[in-house]
């Protein structure tokens, strides 16, 4: 090691130890430290780990979460960087922050912004990457989902013995050919029926000819059994599967990953994805199904910002991210499906982390909520106007509509609402505020920046 690397390890673990326990916090500020002494220290801290690299546009967070609970069943050595922080600075952090044990495999599974994977892999040596999905999200910033892929391929390229373990169902990851090692992993639950996708729907053209893709079984958005009439291009053999879907509430989902029955805590076909990852994960570094059926299964699964329920006095508040259409519509999809009545809250910001362009919400499907079991509805956030419009024109009763422009105001009248259960739909800085408040006011421990 280095003078300088020394120094900045140093300098960047000294800061931590300040800000977690005077500020509760430091999930980037300790990296940006350590980088600006030594803009090459990830060299240094990454040397000696089995590095899994997560990214895609949807589900990073829960599949890294995901994945750690399932990997700790067999390695207890596991780093991550839990809170989402993942950009070059945040990954830094986790590094600092972990405790090695002196003996056993070290390993490290690290969630990427997607546009980072290339500057992160130029400091490490990834085992694997893993491939979400990829929808348009944050315009302004990544471009158009190819422009996307692009710049994940340039950090894979860079590692082309690494294995690519990508989602089998998105057309995108099986359009460029790769000199690494490749696994899939998909839906399989169902007897083939010819199908569309919506008109509207990302990367439906067949990226080797450019006629429309047709679906066997389509899960949602591009996602699922495709195939291409014209040219024969199609889905590629997956590895894993999920076998069959039994049960999905807003709480959990039951289904079985090559007839291994999981329960999952949290509600969502596109968790289910999530854990399938989790699950091919696990299995590419050889870890038994058992353990990892009984790990995916395991009650406490929460993850900052993604689908928590948080008590606040008598209302259970169930927290989830929203960030582009794809997600949004899933989210809306499984909470109209909750049977009992409910509250809810949509808080937009549009903050660099969230995207500054609005006009996604116009994409979610904000018309098929049941509006006649949901007596309250609330807007919030720095673009509280916008998201007001969006849901007058998706039909709220005027009766049962309160806006208000900031979040304290709106957590006050959270803990108001007529019903025991309230979603909470939020934008990335919007959850971040959020959760620093019911953090001061004592609902959840520490607040994350």
């Amino acid at each position: 090691m280095t003078l300088k690397s020394s120094l900045a390890i140093t300098a960047g673990k000294s800061s931590y130890w300040f800000l977690h326990n005077f500020m509760h916090g430091g999930t980037s500020l300790p990296g940006k430290i350590t980088l600006a002494i030594d803009p090459d220290v990830l060299k240094q801290l990454a040397s000696d780990y089995e590095i899994i690299l997560i990214t895609g546009t949807n589900g990073k967070t829960l599949t890294t979460a995901l994945t750690v609970k399932t990997l700790k069943a067999k390695y207890p050595q596991v780093l991550t960087n839990p809170s989402g922080s993942n950009m070059k600075q945040g990954i830094v952090t986790a590094f600092l922050t972990n405790k090695k044990a002196a003996t056993g495999k070290k390993i490290a599974i690290l969630e990427t912004d997607e546009a980072n994977v290339p500057i992160i892999s130029a400091y490490v040596t990834p085992t694997a990457f893993v491939l979400t999905n990829l929808f348009r999200d944050q315009m302004d910033r990544y471009g158009e989902i190819y422009t996307t892929y692009d710049k994940i391929l340039k950090g894979i390229k860079l590692h082309p013995h690494a294995t690519v373990i990508a989602n089998g169902d998105a057309p995108i990851f099986n359009s460029k050919n790769l000199p690494n090692p490749m696994i899939y992993y998909g839906f399989n639950q169902q007897a083939d029926q010819e199908q569309l996708a919506p008109a509207n729907t990302d990367g439906l053209l067949c990226p080797k000819c450019q006629h429309i893709l047709h679906f066997k079984n389509r899960i949602y958005s591009n996602l699922g059994k495709y195939y291409c009439p014209h040219c024969g291009f199609k889905r590629p053999e997956l590895k894993t599967q999920v076998t069959s879907v039994q049960k999905l509430t807003p709480q959990s989902s039951t289904f079985e990953i090559d007839d291994h029955q999981i329960t999952l805590h949290i509600g969502g076909t596109y968790n289910i994805y999530n854990a399938l990852a989790a699950y091919t994960i696990g299995q590419f570094l050889q870890v038994e199904p058992e353990r990892m059926t009984q790990a995916l299964s395991d009650p406490d699964s929460k993850v900052f910002g993604r689908q928590e329920v948080i008590q606040v006095q008598d209302k259970e508040v169930t927290l989830i991210l929203v960030k582009n259409p794809v997600g949004l519509d899933q989210v809306l999809q499984m909470i109209k499906n909750d049977t009992q009545p409910f509250s809810l809250a949509v808080l937009l910001n549009a903050n660099y982390a969230d995207g500054i362009d609005t006009s996604w919400i116009w994409d979610g499907n904000f018309e098929d909520l049941p509006f006649a079991r949901i007596p309250a509805v609330l807007t919030g956030g720095e673009r509280y106007q916008d998201i007001t419009f969006r849901l007058r024109v998706a039909g709220v009763p005027e009766e049962n509509f309160e806006q208000q422009a900031d979040l304290p105001t709106v957590l006050e009248k959270i803990k108001t609402m007529p019903t025991k259960h309230v979603y909470v739909l939020a934008t990335y800085t919007a959850v971040l505020q959020l959760r620093k408040m019911l953090a001061q006011q004592g609902y959840i421990e520490g607040g994350m920046n």
